[in-house]
């Protein structure tokens, strides 16, 4: 597996990789994280990794963040 880029934005920490066939774009914030495939064919160079990373994707990501973290909230208040 290579990392391909490493950044931090305002939203969470965004790591690309490039492994098997598929770039793999993990998106990190505290506990949580999230992680998109992408197969190598689908785009035509690396750059456009940066439109699939677009203010819109990002507002979306960062709402599922929201929520993943109240669930395991709730998950762990049920366990404790």
């Amino acid at each position: 597996m290579r990392v391909v880029r490493e950044f931090l934005r305002p939203e969470c920490k965004v790591t690309i990789f490039q492994w098997n066939g598929k770039y793999l774009i993990k998106l990190e914030k505290g506990l949580i994280e999230q992680t998109f495939k992408v197969p190598e064919l689908d785009i035509s160079s690396e750059k456009d990794l940066d439109a699939i990373l677009s203010e819109e994707f990002m507002k979306s990501a960062a709402q599922r963040f929201t929520e993943m973290m109240q669930a395991l909230q709730k998950a762990m208040q049920d366990v404790i």
